[in-house]
């Protein structure tokens, strides 16, 4: 008997490794990706739609195609302006300096993170703000930095009703 479970006689058990495997709980796609004939064949919009503008096309694996469903287009400056009102409705979610309620005192996940983004800034020539004294590794030179309090990053805290407090690095101990 062989590893493949064929007992030498060349019989047929039906299996295929070449014929692709289907599994039951992918969902159904009406399009053969193996059909080329008709290259801008399209299919109905996820929604169940029969709306003729909600179509996308179908590019068969070659390329892509980005296209907006149901409508699309849109205003360039009704965007933009989306983006001003998200960027306003986050600024108005900041605690000001005079109300913050968290302690002064840098957490530990503070402190790596803080570490580590420094080293990373420093190893890819950042400028270094204390003197080197010889130190070559970026790790090192961070917490030097942090221990004199001369890194300029500005760490937010989220509280749990979403609004935010920043404490730079100078002012937390």
């Amino acid at each position: 008997m062989s590893d493949y479970g064929g007992d030498g006689d060349d019989a047929d058990d039906g299996y295929d490794p070449y014929e692709p495997t289907y599994d039951d709980d992918e969902p159904f796609s009406p399009q053969d990706p193996d059909d080329v004939e008709n290259p801008n064949a399209q299919t109905p919009a996820p929604g169940g739609t029969e709306d003729p503008d909600a179509l996308i096309p179908v590019t068969n694996g070659v390329g892509g195609a980005v296209v907006e469903i149901n409508g699309g287009g849109g205003d360039v400056n009704q965007h933009q302006q989306g983006k001003k009102n998200a960027v306003l409705g986050l600024k108005a979610k900041k605690i000001p300096e005079h109300e913050r309620s968290t302690t002064p005192y840098m957490t530990k996940y503070e402190r790596a993170r803080v570490l580590g983004t420094r080293a990373l800034q420093i190893s890819m020539n950042a400028p270094v703000l204390v003197d080197l004294e010889g130190e070559t590794d970026p790790l090192q030179i961070a917490i030097k930095e942090l221990r004199e309090k001369k890194i300029p990053l500005v760490v937010r805290r989220y509280l749990p009703d979403g609004k935010y407090e920043d404490w730079t690095c100078e002012e937390l101990l």
